[in-house]
């Protein structure tokens, strides 16, 4: 498994020009194409064993795909600062084990001449399970379309397991933040009888979380930092206008989750409102907590969980819970209303 900057270990297979693609020692095959964006794509690929003697499939790849699929995803790398940023990713996903972390199974980075110049650039192949019932998002736009809600049960289980795959993150040492928690981040899996299972994915903008800002350019550096990399519905107030003297942490997460537990609910951040109406801020939205709840399903929602998300969605993060503290609500509220 490990790591392979070689640029032999992830090559077409353009003898038998049918698509096939070898990362290490696993061949797969592109089944079509699951989605797209920025210089990243995503496959459904099935591996092919040519000799069912000898399959040569690593045992974490058999352990993982009841029928040999996955889900690969292909990264076009132009400059060195992206080639750094991928073997990070890589690095950071390689450090979690956890059943609501979507594990890295295996990765190769090769180099590709680039066109007429012989210029070389690198392209990154990262293959990890498939979840087909899609993510929070996809299935949020499909319910709301049919004006269909989850039960109280679901939304408390399925924010149980994101709670669980952040504990595993927010305990090493130093701690990592997520950074990018969201609906469109976690993978759902239907299951007949049980709650949905729910993975979180996308390490590309997990770091250590703890920070220290100790001047106003440190500061504007953060604010630039994550604009690009944590999703503006769902950013931190800390991360929008950071102070000059702070202190950082993983709790930048918390927000984020409370964001995505209302999300679960009504199927959108808490403050995107904001950008529909005239004159609308969504920054001054966030930074003052000016949540709105919309009209929900019939029965509604419990007002204990307006009340969860309203103390996950403290403005000053020093004041914010943290995920042990998420974690022994959550079951309490499990308790009362799961049936």
């Amino acid at each position: 498994m490990g790591c392979s900057f070689s640029g032999l270990n992830a090559l077409y297979d353009a003898v038998n020009g049918d698509g096939d693609v070898w990362i290490n020692d696993n061949r797969l095959r592109i089944v079509r194409q699951l989605g797209e964006g920025g210089f990243a794509y995503v496959f459904l690929v099935k591996e092919v064993i040519s000799d069912p003697s000898n399959p040569g499939v690593s045992k974490k790849l058999k352990d993982s795909s009841d029928d040999g699929t996955y889900a690969m995803k292909k990264v076009l790398i132009q400059n060195s600062e992206q080639l750094e940023l991928v073997k990070e990713e890589i690095r950071v996903s390689s450090l979690f084990t956890h059943p609501n972390l979507l594990p890295l199974l295996d990765h190769a980075i090769i180099a590709v001449k680039a066109g007429p110049d012989q210029s070389w650039k690198h392209e990154a192949y990262l293959l990890f399970p498939v979840h087909l019932d899609g993510t929070l998002l996809d299935n949020a736009t499909v319910m709301k379309a049919k004006k269909e809600f989850f039960s109280t049960s679901d939304v408390l289980q399925i924010f149980r397991q994101l709670c669980a795959g952040l504990k595993h993150m927010h305990t090493f040492d130093p701690p990592y933040a997520h950074n990018d928690v969201k609906p469109g981040n976690v993978l759902l899996t239907h299951r007949k009888g049980q709650p949905p299972l729910a993975v979180l994915m996308d390490f590309g903008s997990t770091r250590p979380a703890r920070r220290q800002i100790r001047s106003r350019s440190e500061a504007l550096q953060l604010q630039e930092w994550a604009a690009e990399h944590a999703s503006a519905p769902f950013r931190a107030p800390e991360l929008w206008d950071c102070p000059s003297q702070c202190d950082i942490d993983e709790r930048t997460d918390i927000w984020s989750l409370g964001c995505t537990l209302y999300a679960i609910m009504y199927g959108v951040s808490p403050f995107e409102y904001a950008l529909g109406e005239s004159g609308g801020s969504l920054q001054l939205a966030i930074v003052n907590a000016q949540i709105k709840w919309p009209a929900g399903p019939k029965p509604p929602y419990p007002e204990a969980l307006h009340q969860f998300v309203t103390w996950m969605l403290q403005p000053q993060g020093t004041v914010r819970p943290r995920i042990d503290d998420i974690i022994i609500h959550v079951d309490k509220l499990i308790s009362k209303f799961s049936y």
